[in-house]
C-alpha cells in the first residue's frame, strides 16, 4: 500500500483565538522594532486578514485608562510601549527605587558588556567599549553588580567578571534568562545623565549666587 505523506498543519492553526492572540501579543512584546501585520502572519503562518482583527483587539485594549502599556501602530508596523502620559511617573518611580539606580553611562555601558558577554575579562571590555573603564569595573564591584569568576587560561591570566544575584535584584530580574535589552539600558543611561545635569546646573546656581552674595 502507498504510504500517504501527512503534512502536519501549523500547530497554531489547532489553537484557539485567544491562544492566537496571546502569542500575537507575546511577539510585540518581545521585539525591539516594530512588527508589520505581514510579518506576524508570515511567521505564524495564519491568514492575513486574521492577524489583523487582532492586532486591532489589541490595540483598542490597550488604548483604555487602566494600562500603564500600550499598542500602537509605528512605521507600518505595530509596537508596545510606555504610554507617555505616565513616562514622568516611570522616571520618578525609577529614581526612587531602593536601593536607588543610578549609574552613570559609563558604568552602565560596562554593565551591559559584562552582563551579555559573561564571563569576560577587564581588557576584552576596553576591546569592545574602546576606553579604560578600570576605574568603572572597581564601582561595579564596590557596588556587587559584578563579580570576579576565575581567571582566563591565557597569557597573564587576566580576571574574568560576571554579574551577581544584586545585579538581578538591582534590575528585576529572577534569571539572566530575563536580560533586558539594550535599549532598556540606554534609557536607564538617559535616566542617569539627566540626574546627573541637573544636579551639575543646580550646582552651578548655587555658586554663582554664593559668588553673587561675596560681590555684594
Amino acid at each position: 500500500m502507498e504510504e500517504v505523506e501527512q503534512v502536519q498543519a501549523p500547530l497554531l492553526a489547532q489553537e484557539s483565538p485567544a491562544a492566537l492572540k496571546a502569542v500575537i501579543e507575546a511577539a510585540i512584546y518581545i521585539t525591539d522594532e516594530p512588527l508589520t501585520a505581514e510579518q506576524i502572519a508570515a511567521a505564524l503562518e495564519q491568514p492575513l486578514d486574521r492577524v489583523t482583527e487582532i492586532l486591532s483587539q489589541l490595540v483598542t485594549e490597550y488604548a483604555a485608562p487602566d494600562r500603564g502599556l500600550s499598542i500602537r501602530e509605528l512605521a507600518g508596523g505595530y509596537k508596545m510601549s510606555t504610554k507617555a502620559e505616565h513616562h514622568e511617573s516611570i522616571r520618578q518611580f525609577v529614581k526612587k527605587l531602593q536601593p536607588p539606580l543610578k549609574l552613570s553611562l559609563a558604568a552602565l555601558e560596562t554593565l551591559a558588556v559584562i552582563a551579555y558577554k559573561q564571563p569576560i575579562t577587564a581588557p576584552e571590555v576596553l576591546e569592545i567599549r574602546g576606553v579604560q573603564g578600570a576605574g568603572v569595573l572597581k564601582t561595579l564591584l564596590d557596588r556587587k553588580l559584578i563579580a570576579a569568576a576565575g581567571r582566563k587560561n591565557v597569557l597573564g591570566k587576566p580576571i574574568m567578571y560576571k554579574t551577581t544575584r544584586e545585579f538581578l535584584i538591582q534590575f528585576g530580574l529572577s534569571s539572566l534568562a530575563e536580560l533586558p535589552t539594550l535599549k532598556e539600558f540606554e534609557e536607564l543611561g538617559r535616566f542617569a545623565l539627566a540626574d546627573s545635569e541637573s544636579e551639575l546646573t543646580a550646582a552651578a546656581s548655587a555658586a554663582e549666587t554664593t559668588s553673587q552674595a561675596s560681590d555684594a
